[in-house]
């Protein structure tokens, strides 16, 4: 058993993570600042006796006694990272520093979540680890994906320096229950109009293309990067079956019996025009690549939406 400190541990990833951690017999600390998670992902946690949570911001230090550490926390769409730009740098790259530092007073090892931003609108595809990327530095989007890419540099820096255990992993687009319904995704934004039976937008032509991967497959995939021994990464966590946004948009409409119409709106400042990752590493190196099909992880997560919106007064 091992006593595990998870940061940002109320968002929707991360609350997945922190219950697969406490089934297979872990302690779990979770510490979150609530800036854009929510307490309902993780209500369900508190009553297990392995499990314990700090309200705490990692941009400031944090003094606890763990074996690893997971380093989740951070804003993760561009709705919620470009509300507070400077806040979302500094959650990367202070908040970088501080878990760096925990880590290596403890000498433990820490698993750093990575995204596949880091490769911008890529002129590679698929985008395999080695691809330096193609990202704008002073746009909108910098805040996440400039602060990402610096978070990384500090990792391979305190590995390299300090010969501290790091994990380093690139998630690309992921989905499932206890998405934040505001959050902006397309995942999520065509769910919920779906249901509502508002028209579905898609920005752009609807031909630019993303890999999508349920939620409990790259879990699977993070703990495998997180509990093998030789492999630093960065590697790739997400699923190779490309979409058109057109597709995906058709797809939920359908799976979710709505009328909606599709409309279209201009493509928002360098949102990447494809993206899919290349898992050869994952498969190799960690045996892993994800089990669930895409069809199948909509039809729950258009489940979990439909009770939501059945649940909110």
């Amino acid at each position: 058993m091992n006593r595990i400190l998870v940061t940002g541990g109320a968002g929707f990833i991360v609350s997945h993570l922190c219950e697969r951690l406490l089934a297979r017999g872990d302690e779990v600390l979770c510490v979150d600042n609530f800036f854009t998670s929510r307490r309902q992902n993780i209500l369900h946690l508190f009553d297990h006796p392995m499990f314990e949570f700090m309200r705490h911001d990692i941009t400031w230090p944090l003094y606890v006694e763990v074996d690893q550490i997971y380093n989740l926390a951070c804003p993760a769409s561009p709705i919620h990272y470009q509300f507070d730009p400077v806040q979302t740098t500094k959650t990367n790259v202070h908040g970088a520093i501080n878990m760096l530092g925990l880590a290596k007073r403890l000498k433990v090892r820490i698993l750093q979540a990575s995204t596949s931003e880091v490769y911008g609108d890529p002129t590679e595809h698929p985008q395999k680890e080695g691809y330096w990327g193609n990202v704008n530095p002073i746009g909108p989007r910098a805040c996440y994906d400039e602060g990402k890419r610096c978070a990384e540099t500090l990792f391979f820096d305190y590995h390299r320096q300090h010969k501290l255990q790091i994990r380093v992993i690139r998630i690309f687009n992921t989905f499932g229950p206890r998405m934040h319904p505001d959050d902006g995704r397309v995942v999520s934004n065509f769910i919920l109009q779906a249901l509502r039976n508002e028209p579905v937008t898609i920005y752009g032509s609807g031909n630019q293309t993303r890999a999508f991967c349920y939620v409990d497959d790259l879990v699977t995939g993070m703990i495998a990067m997180m509990d093998q021994e030789d492999l630093v990464g960065p590697v790739n966590l997400g699923n190779p079956g490309e979409y058109s946004i057109k597709e995906l948009a058709l797809m939920i409409r359908e799976l979710s019996g709505s009328s909606s119409e599709i409309v279209y709106r201009p493509l928002p400042q360098d949102d990447p025009v494809r993206r899919q990752p290349d898992i050869s590493l994952a498969k190799e190196k960690l045996g892993w690549e994800p089990k669930v099909p895409i069809r199948e992880g909509l039809s729950r997560t258009i489940d979990y939406f439909r009770r939501t919106l059945t649940e909110t007064p």
